[in-house]
């Protein structure tokens, strides 16, 4: 079976590829009123008292975050520390989206560059994962699920509503005004009102009911001339897959199958693609799709993923083919899927094929990818004669993402970041890895901060002040491909020397020319690395400067991955521990009127980007002190910042 032919095209093909306003669908329903309780008497019966209990809630905000995944805390903890009151609402009962323990699929990124190392994602993201690797190194997807609460939570401008799902938009004119919120362990209905709104939830339902405009399903070819796509549009989405995981018993573990395992048929597959290599995890190709409301028929593709899953495992345990397996029994079995597509919301800008093929430079950009173009096959595992992912092209360098795909472009105070940005199909089988929407995540959440401070919406936001967000961005410690920092409030920059107390590699200069890594494509050094521990650097100025605050980026490695998987795999390109290049330990001193004084010092720090904030003085110098890392013998920084 050809893989265009998989699908018969029919009405719900020709309608799938439209731009759809939620609110032309939803104002054809009714809704019942959820918050009438009159019916509802609570007895107390202690007192003997009986009243209606009350259910509902209005809240009232900078910035509302609807969606807890990766993409979602990060544009929650980005609006928070940038000064905005923040609320973040998350359907489920963890925070982490496909990347927690309830789905288990690895964070991955820009990691498999082709013929080249991973070019990590750094900022939020990162420091999530650095406080995994930190609290734990067990590796248990369960605790991680803690780890990404606890650092989401300690953000004092920032309240998270757990369990609870933006269900619809309440709208003013063309702006949300406020939206409705249903928390399923309380029965409490929230309306929170908001001047920003940013959408991370995937599906999109509170973008969806506001009007927002959308698309489902694959454009052909010819509206954006891209070559991987069908020749006319369709309506095919890709699937979603439910994994597990497995454990040695060290003792024959004989499998019965449970009556709705649909049975896996091995001769029909493409071999190389769907053999069965491994035990310990699932297999990301046992995944189930559909040509037409994917959202809608979630439970039923729920059942179908889990007999298919089921068929996979009754097949190893019992064709006789891997009699390896007899000791291996389940150890835990996914109950909820992870989804890749449903709504792509249009912006002023629909990312494309050839944005990424050619590695389009956009003046607006604010995040960046590298997954391979990674389009999973029509039908996923009930097409077994196509192989389960086309992987139409690999990246050999990082692609640009424009904030013009982040926000709506008729609902003016609403953006995205994730898997429902606007994106075309083959575009999104790159962006949707979750490592790609944290960048995203945290641009959104940061856009928003500036947006309530100057008044304005993301349109104007883009056409007039992009240069302030990629500016907060890059101090923040994300990335720009191809843009580096020109902060002009930055006062290392005007620093008349700096100099180091030892080099082996870079130059102490480099700390000061706005590129915080090292420039894979480019084979460019933007560090400063010390021949031995202890060693500083110092900056000096010919003139006192009025100094508060002291920036600093260390290096943690950016050339391998440290999320967490299941393989628990170390190597070239993998670490599952620390970064040992991880500074451990560091002091700061300034020289005020002659005399070196301590504004700063960490131990056990535990992140790239080191900030110290203290009472403004007058120095003449700055000098940062490397006393211990993580393992290494050398010190190695890329930026100093002083403010």
């Amino acid at each position: 079976m050809k893989r265009r032919d998989f699908f018969k095209k029919g009405v719900t093909g020709a309608v799938a590829a439209s731009i759809i306003p939620m609110s032309v669908i939803a104002a054809s329903s009714e809704v019942s009123n959820s918050d009438n309780r009159k019916y509802d008497k609570w007895k107390h019966m202690e007192s003997e008292k009986t009243g209606t209990p009350k259910r509902n809630k209005d809240i009232y905000v900078d910035v509302l975050v609807a969606g807890g995944g990766v993409a979602g805390c990060c544009a929650a903890v980005s609006a928070a520390r940038n000064g905005a009151k923040t609320m973040l609402v998350q359907d489920r009962p963890v925070l982490g989206g496909n990347a927690s323990s309830e789905i288990r699929v690895h964070l991955n990124g820009v990691t498999h560059l082709k013929g080249a190392h991973p070019e990590r994602e750094t900022g939020v993201v990162e420091e999530l994962l650095l406080a995994n690797r930190f609290h734990n190194p067990q590796e248990s997807w369960h605790v991680w699920d803690h780890v990404v609460y606890n650092y989401v939570t300690e953000e004092p401008n920032l309240k998270v509503l757990m369990n609870t799902q933006a269900i619809e938009a309440k709208m003013k004119g063309e702006r949300i005004e406020s939206v409705k919120c249903w928390q399923s362990t309380t029965e409490m209905t929230f309306t929170i009102y908001a001047k920003q709104f940013i959408d991370c939830s995937g599906d999109g339902l509170m973008a969806a009911t506001s009007g927002a405009l959308y698309r489902t399903g694959r454009e052909g070819k010819e509206e954006f001339n891209e070559k991987f796509a069908p020749d006319q549009p369709d309506g095919w989405q890709m699937g979603s897959t439910l994994m597990f995981s497995t454990k040695d018993m060290g003792k024959p573990m004989p499998f019965e199958a449970p009556h709705y395992t649909i049975p896996f048929k091995a001769e029909e597959a493409a071999k190389e693609d769907r053999k069965i290599k491994q035990f310990k995890q699932g297999y990301w190709w046992v995944e189930v799709g559909s040509d037409d409301d994917i959202i809608a028929e979630a439970d039923d593709i729920r059942q179908r993923i889990m007999g298919h899953m089921y068929g996979v495992w009754d097949y190893i345990k019992n064709s006789g083919n891997h009699l390896e397996s007899e000791n291996i029994a389940l150890d835990w079995v996914g109950s909820f899927p992870g989804r890749r597509e449903s709504r792509r919301f249009m912006g002023d800008h629909i990312l494309t094929e050839g944005d990424l093929l050619n590695f389009r430079h956009f003046d607006d950009a604010v995040g960046y990818g590298g997954w391979s173009l990674d389009e999973h096959n029509p039908g996923g595992i009930e097409n077994l004669s196509d192989p389960p992912s086309f992987f139409h092209h690999r990246f050999n360098k990082v692609y640009e993402i424009p904030f013009g795909s982040l926000y709506s472009k008729n609902v003016p105070n609403l953006m995205f970041a994730g898997r429902n940005v606007s994106v075309s199909h083959i575009a999104l089988s790159s962006t949707r890895l979750q490592g790609t929407c944290a960048t995203m995540g945290q641009a959104v959440g940061t856009a928003a901060v500036l947006c309530v401070e100057k008044g304005i919406d993301a349109r104007t936001l883009r056409e007039k002040h992009i240069n302030e967000l990629q500016e907060q961005l890059l101090r923040d410690d994300a990335y720009i491909p191809n843009r580096p920092a020109k902060d002009t409030k930055d006062l290392a920059k005007k620093a008349s020397l700096i100099v180091a107390s030892s080099t082996s590699s870079g130059d102490p200069k480099l700390l000061l020319n706005g590129y915080s890594r090292d420039v894979q494509e480019r084979e460019e050094l933007n560090h400063w690395q010390s021949e031995m521990l202890p060693a500083d650097v110092v900056l000096e100025w010919i003139k006192p400067q009025n100094i508060s605050k002291i920036e600093i980026k260390c290096d943690t490695n950016t050339r391998k991955n440290i999320m967490m998987r299941h393989d628990s795999k170390v190597g070239d390109k993998n670490i599952n521990t620390v970064p040992p290049e991880l500074m451990e330990s560091l002091s700061v001193e300034a020289r005020v009127k002659g005399e070196w004084i301590q504004v700063g010092d960490i131990k056990k720090n535990k992140r790239r980007l080191i900030k110290f904030s203290f009472d403004s003085i007058k120095a003449t110098a700055v000098k940062v002190i490397l006393k211990n890392t993580y393992g290494k013998k050398v010190g190695r920084l890329y930026e100093i910042r002083c403010y």
